[in-house]
C-alpha cells in the first residue's frame, strides 16, 4: 500500500463539524447531509467527512489507490472527518473503510454535483416539465466517470428524505438526499449500484415523524404484488421496428377514418398452464395475428400502469410510470407494442388520472402532507372507491399527470389515451350527497381545475404528438367534451357514446314480442349523435358485476340469443360512431367475465361461437373497405333514416353516405319473423347487391336473405322515387349498396 508522505504546511485545519450536526447525521435527522458530509474545500486542500455505519477507519485514497489523508473518528460510530492536503475541489477520489481485518473501497456519494438543474427546477414549479420523468425517478447514469444511478423525488414538506435498498441494508441514515428548495424537490447519485436493484423512499414528515416506506413515484418498474419495492431500470430501451407505421399518415384522431377498437385486458385474454399469467412476449405472440385477421384497427388495453390490487382491473394503479410487472418488464411492453405495430395495429392505453388508492406505500400522504391528494376530502377523497383524488390545481401534481400521459405516447409510442371515469373528475358532487361537496368559486358544481388539467393533457398531446388521439369516458351531458380547447371544450378527439349503449342493450334485452313499445332506445341516439364524436362502447363494464356476458343479455332459445347478438353487432357496425367491443364478445363468450380465468377459447369449437367471430371478423372487413360506414360518422350528412317509425314488426331502416355521397342501405329486423316483399325506399334505382348478412350460414344463421341484391324499382315509398321489395331475415341486419 503506497502512503503519500508529503508534509503538511500551515496550521491545524478544524475539519470537525458542530458535534450536534455529526449527532443528527448519525440519528438520521439531518435534513441536508451535503451541508455536512463530502468534500469541503478550504484554503490548502479539501475538508472530507464520511459517515459509513460499521466502518472502524476510513481514509481517503486516490484512483490509484494511493492514501491521501487519514479520516478521524467523531461523534456517532461510523462518522469520520478529516483534512486531506493538496485535494482540489474536484479531484477524483475513493473512500477505504476498515473493519477489524475487513477493509473495503467505496466512491463518496456526497462528492458529486447536483443532478436537477436550475431549469429543471424552474420548468417544475412552473408546471411545464412535460418530459419530467427524464429527471424525477431512478436513472442508471455515469457521472465524474463513475457509473451508479441518480434519483431524485419531490416531497417539499420532508424534513429528510433517504434512497433505501438492499445496497444500503435499508439504514435511511447512509444515502439522505440533497434538498432542493428551489422546487421541494431531492436528488442523490449513489454510485456502485445498477438496474435490478430494488428500492424505496424513507421520509420523515414535517414533525420529524417517520413516515412508511414510499415506492418512487416515478418508478419506471416495481416488484410483482404483494412485494412493493420499485425496481431501478432506468427509461425503456427498446430497438424500435415500428418506422414504417409510425410514418404513415395515420391520422387516426380525424373523424373520417375507420377505428374499430378491440379492448382487452391483459390478465384473462389468454392463460398459461395451470392458469399462470402469459408474459408480454408470450401474449404478442398470440395476440398480434388474432388481432390482425379480426380486422380491428386497435388494440386498447385495460390500464398497464402498476397496481397493488389485481382485481382493480389496472383501474387503482399507484405506479402511473411503471408497466405492470406481472407479465414481464418495460422492455416486454414496448415489444409488445412495437409488434402490434408493425402488424398495421394501434394501440391505445387505458388511463387512469382521477384517483389512487389509499396504500400506504402509494402516493397518498407522500411527504406527510397532503401532496398528491387534494387536502380537503370533499374534493380528495372518492366515496365509491375509498381512493384518493389529485389536487388538479396545485401546478406540480398537474405537471406530474401531465407528464405521465405524454410519457406513455413517447417512451412506448402509445398512439392515444383513454382517460377513465372523466364525470367524476369534472363535477365536485359525483357522488356526493348535499353538504359533502363544495362549490367552485362561481357556486357551479363544474371542477375547474380538473376541466383544466384535462384541457392542457390534450394541448399538450396535440402540441407533441400531432397523430396520437384521446378518448374520454364520460357517461353525462357534459357539453362539448370532444371539442377543441380553443372552441371552449375539453379538447378530447373522441367521447365514449354511454347513452347509445346502455339504451340499445336495454331495447336488445326486451323479447322480441315487446320491443315495439321499446323502438325508441334504438334511434334515440341519432337526436344527438352529432354532438360529440362518439365511439360507441361495448366495454369490460357490460360483462361483470352479474351483468352477464352479451351473449347472456339476449333473450329466447339458444339460436335467438345468437341472432340477436349478430343483428346487434350489425347495427352497431353500421351506425353511426366509432367501434369499441371487449374481448370475447367477438365470439359470443357465455359466461360473464371473471379476471382470474382465460376468455373460453375452446367454444370456438361449436359452429355458433366460431360463426360468430367470423361474423365480427367480416364486419369489420366491410366496415374498413366502406366508407359510407365511417368518413361521416361525425357529420349529420352521413346518415339518413329510411323508417325509424315501423314498430309494429320492429324493423329499422337507414342510409349511410360517404363524402361524395354514394349510399350505403342497412335494415334490421329484431324480430325471429322472416318479412317477404319487405319495401323499402332508396334513393337511386338499378340493382342493390346484398354485401352483408348476419343470417349467413356461415355465421349459423338460417341462410335467409336476398339471393346477392335486388332491383329498386321506380316505386315512391318512404318519400323517395324507387323503392326495392327486400327479404328481411329473422333477428338479423343486412346491409346493401348499389352495383357500381
Amino acid at each position: 500500500m503506497n502512503i503519500d508522505t508529503r508534509p503538511t504546511a500551515g496550521p491545524a485545519i478544524d475539519h470537525r463539524p458542530h458535534p450536534e450536526a455529526a449527532e443528527s447525521i448519525g440519528r438520521g435527522t439531518h435534513g441536508n447531509p451535503f451541508d455536512i458530509l463530502g468534500p469541503h474545500p478550504v484554503s490548502g486542500g479539501t475538508i472530507v467527512r464520511v459517515f459509513r455505519p460499521g466502518a472502524q477507519k476510513a481514509a481517503v485514497v486516490d484512483p490509484s489507490g494511493t492514501v491521501l489523508g487519514e479520516l478521524e473518528p467523531f461523534g456517532p460510530e461510523g462518522f469520520h472527518s478529516g483534512f486531506v492536503p493538496g485535494l482540489a475541489a474536484d479531484a477524483p477520489y475513493r473512500l477505504r473503510y476498515t473493519h477489524f481485518a475487513d477493509s473495503w473501497e467505496e466512491e463518496d456519494t456526497y462528492r458529486f454535483p447536483p443532478l436537477m438543474t436550475d431549469l429543471d427546477a424552474f420548468y417544475f414549479y412552473e408546471g411545464t416539465h412535460y418530459r419530467l420523468y427524464e429527471k424525477l425517478g431512478a436513472h442508471p447514469t455515469e457521472i465524474l466517470g463513475v457509473k451508479g444511478v441518480a434519483f431524485a423525488v419531490w416531497a417539499p414538506s420532508a424534513q429528510r428524505v433517504s434512497v433505501v435498498g438492499n445496497f444500503n441494508s435499508w439504514d435511511g441514515r447512509r444515502h439522505v438526499m440533497r434538498r432542493r428548495y428551489e422546487f421541494g424537490g431531492w436528488d442523490i447519485f449513489i454510485p456502485g449500484i445498477g438496474k435490478g436493484e430494488i428500492y424505496k423512499f424513507e421520509l420523515t414528515g414535517p414533525n420529524g415523524e417517520l413516515l412508511p416506506l414510499k415506492q418512487d413515484p416515478v418508478g419506471f418498474m416495481q416488484e410483482m404484488a404483494p412485494s412493493t419495492a420499485s425496481i431501478v431500470t432506468g427509461l425503456v430501451e427498446h430497438d424500435w421496428n415500428d418506422h414504417d407505421f409510425r410514418a404513415q399518415p395515420q391520422d387516426w384522431q380525424s373523424r373520417d377514418k375507420p377505428i374499430s377498437i378491440y379492448e382487452v385486458h391483459l390478465g384473462s385474454w389468454r392463460r398459461g398452464d395451470g392458469n399462470t399469467f402469459l408474459d408480454y412476449d408470450q401474449i404478442a405472440g398470440q395476440l398480434v395475428p388474432y388481432v390482425k385477421e379480426m380486422g380491428f384497427t386497435h388494440v386498447e388495453f385495460m390500464p398497464v400502469s402498476e397496481h397493488p390490487f389485481y382485481g382493480s382491473w389496472g383501474y387503482q394503479p399507484i405506479g402511473l410510470y411503471a408497466p405492470t410487472s406481472r407479465f414481464g418488464s418495460p422492455e416486454g411492453f414496448a415489444r409488445l407494442v412495437d409488434q402490434l405495430h408493425q402488424a398495421g395495429i394501434g394501440v391505445l392505453l387505458d388511463w387512469v388520472p382521477g384517483h389512487f388508492p389509499t396504500d400506504i406505500h402509494g402516493l397518498g400522504r407522500f411527504d406527510g402532507t397532503a401532496l398528491y391528494e387534494h387536502l380537503d376530502p370533499r374534493k380528495g377523497f372518492h366515496k365509491d372507491w375509498n381512493t384518493l383524488i389529485f389536487n388538479y390545481g396545485r401546478t406540480e401534481v398537474k405537471n406530474y399527470l401531465v407528464a405521465n400521459g405524454l410519457y406513455w405516447l413517447d417512451r412506448f409510442h402509445i398512439d392515444g389515451l383513454r382517460v377513465d371515469a372523466v364525470a367524476s373528475m369534472l363535477y365536485l358532487d359525483y357522488s356526493r350527497n348535499a353538504g359533502e361537496w363544495e362549490p367552485n368559486i362561481y357556486g357551479g358544481r363544474e371542477n375547474l381545475e380538473a376541466m383544466a388539467f384535462l384541457k392542457e393533457t390534450n394541448e399538450r398531446v396535440g402540441e407533441y404528438y400531432p397523430l396520437a388521439t384521446t378518448h374520454a369516458e364520460e357517461s353525462t351531458a357534459f357539453p362539448d367534451v370532444s371539442r377543441p380547447t380553443y372552441a371552449g371544450g375539453l379538447g378530447f378527439h373522441f367521447k365514449w357514446n354511454m347513452g347509445w349503449m346502455h339504451d340499445t342493450l336495454h331495447y336488445m334485452q326486451e323479447d322480441p314480442i315487446n320491443r315495439r313499445y321499446h323502438q325508441h332506445h334504438m334511434t334515440f341516439g341519432m337526436v344527438y349523435a352529432y354532438s360529440e364524436n362518439f365511439v360507441l362502447p361495448l366495454s369490460h363494464d357490460e360483462v361483470v358485476y352479474g351483468k352477464g356476458s352479451l351473449l347472456g343479455k339476449m333473450p329466447g332459445d339458444r339460436w335467438q340469443k345468437f341472432a340477436n347478438l349478430r343483428a346487434y353487432f350489425g347495427f352497431m357496425w353500421t351506425h353511426p360512431g366509432k367501434k369499441l367491443l371487449f374481448m370475447g364478445g367477438e365470439f359470443a363468450q357465455e359466461r360473464e367475465w371473471a379476471h382470474d380465468f382465460s376468455l373460453d377459447w375452446h367454444l370456438l369449437d361449436d359452429p355458433s361461437h366460431e360463426g360468430m367471430r367470423r361474423m365480427v371478423r367480416d364486419l369489420n372487413a366491410l366496415y374498413r373497405s366502406t366508407p359510407s360506414l365511417y368518413e361521416l360518422d361525425c357529420d349529420p350528412a352521413g346518415f339518413e333514416w329510411i323508417d325509424a317509425s315501423d314498430t309494429a314488426q320492429s324493423v329499422l331502416s337507414y342510409i349511410r353516405k360517404d363524402k361524395n355521397g354514394r349510399p350505403v342501405l342497412v335494415v334490421c329486423n329484431f324480430t325471429p319473423v322472416p318479412r317477404h316483399d319487405y319495401r323499402v325506399g332508396v334513393p337511386e334505382g338499378g340493382r342493390w347487391r346484398e354485401v352483408f348478412n348476419t343470417d349467413a350460414e356461415s355465421y349459423g344463421g338460417s341462410g335467409v336473405g336476398n339471393m346477392g341484391g335486388r332491383d329498386a324499382e321506380h316505386w315512391p315509398v318512404h318519400g323517395r322515387s324507387h323503392s326495392i321489395g327486400l327479404t328481411l331475415p329473422p333477428l338479423a341486419t343486412i346491409v346493401l349498396t348499389p352495383e357500381g
